[in-house]
């Protein structure tokens, strides 16, 4: 195929992907110098009782717009983001695919999986009967009995006035979910540890996405130190028939995996805590990482970076500066450990300040002796020692 025909297959790809209902989400992005694009997405609407691509692009300036793009139209009119944008990702519910265009044109098309399977989802939670006034197509619907028992919604469904922030929360975790899962091993049960578990909304929400609507084993541990929270858990757990998960009570310094774990997870740990857990995955091999961190105090407090103090010695811009500084070293740490790592926003800054989810995915082939792995590690270090003073343990 030449470089035109691979853009017109992408396209096709997410054109069938829609139309089987197993459509994550399509993203654009790397846009070409001097655009004023700088991301767009494509996810699942409904409008007129027909699904459509509703593609939304984020400008600068904060600006954004919207297309909806009929089934029809997606092969014609989808290709023409390849104008402004270098790379783009479809996300679908058996498989991927991506596409990179080299400074010199050259199109690179990437496919793994079976895009465009249908998937086995009721008519509600494949969109069909949503409309455009719905936020976005989700995974979830709100029906689901573990939302219900937690409160998130009611015994009908409908989301709860107070909860519409928390449900959207759980909702975006559930599309990651989904996206890890696809680069997770093809069969066999999956174990998965949710770390600083506390009230679990996402790890009931991640054991259903992978059970319910992925259709895989799962065997499931979440710890927490707060027994009376882990007793409330694991009572909705039974509610909701979720025999696979396991609450455990106890300090996760101590905690011991029953096997090496497949997936990871954690959200708002607190300060160190968040260190504990990713020190935790690389330590057990764990395949996949996603984590988002809640306060950044340790640096805040122990930061030795006088070419910096012109930002640390205010308080606002220090913590500011604390938290994006200790999130990037904790990428670069999982870097140097063989991880292939970025950081995303996690949901809208108005539901949550805490909003960056640091994602990671274990190379293959990773060789800790290369020359590659000595000088990840050796970046690392050096981050460390210009931020603390000091070399990490």
């Amino acid at each position: 195929m030449d470089n035109n025909e691979k853009l017109s297959a992408f396209a096709g790809l997410v054109q069938r992907s829609l139309l089987s209902g197993g459509l994550v989400n399509v993203v654009f992005h790397s846009p070409v110098s001097g655009c004023d694009a700088l991301k767009a997405k494509g996810t699942v609407k409904t409008i007129a009782g027909k699904p459509v691509l509703q593609v939304e692009t984020s400008l600068t300036e904060g600006r954004v717009t919207h297309e909806n793009l009929g089934e029809g139209e997606i092969v014609s009119v989808l290709p023409k983001q390849f104008d402004v944008f270098r790379k783009a990702d479809l996300t679908d519910k058996n498989g991927t695919a991506s596409v990179m265009i080299s400074k010199k044109g050259a199109v690179t098309l990437l496919e793994k999986g079976k895009i465009g399977t249908a998937v086995n989802v009721s008519a509600e939670e494949s969109g069909e009967n949503r409309g455009n006034d719905r936020e976005k197509s989700r995974l979830l619907t709100g029906k689901e009995e573990f939302l219900i028992a937690l409160g998130v919604a009611d015994k009908n469904g409908r989301i709860h006035d107070k909860k519409q922030a928390k449900f959207r929360q759980i909702c975006r975790f559930s599309e990651y979910i989904a996206e890890a899962a696809v680069k997770l091993k093809p069969d066999g049960e999956l174990y998965v540890c949710d770390l600083c578990c506390g009230k679990s909304y996402l790890s009931f929400a991640a054991y259903h996405v992978l059970t319910a609507v992925l259709g895989r084993q799962v065997k499931m541990s979440c710890v927490d130190l707060k027994k009376s929270v882990i007793d409330y858990c694991a009572d909705i757990a039974k509610q909701a028939g979720m025999d696979g998960m396991d609450f455990i009570c106890g300090d996760i310094n101590e905690f011991v995996p029953l096997r090496t774990p497949d997936l990871v997870i954690s959200l708002h740990a607190c300060d160190i805590a968040t260190d504990i857990v990713l020190n935790f995955a690389v330590r057990h091999h764990a395949d996949a990482i996603l984590s988002t961190p809640c306060c950044h105090h340790q640096m805040n407090r122990e930061m030795d970076c006088p070419t910096l103090s012109f930002i640390a010695e205010r308080p606002v811009l220090r913590q500011k500066l604390a938290d994006a500084a200790t999130d990037a070293l904790r990428l670069l740490m999982l870097d140097a450990a063989g991880y292939k790592t970025d950081a995303t926003e996690f949901i809208d800054p108005e539901d949550t300040p805490k909003n960056i989810m640091l994602r990671a995915h274990r190379r293959k082939n990773w060789r800790e002796d290369s020359r590659e792995a000595a000088d990840r590690r050796e970046r690392y270090r050096a981050a460390y020692f210009f931020m603390y003073g000091k070399y990490p343990d």
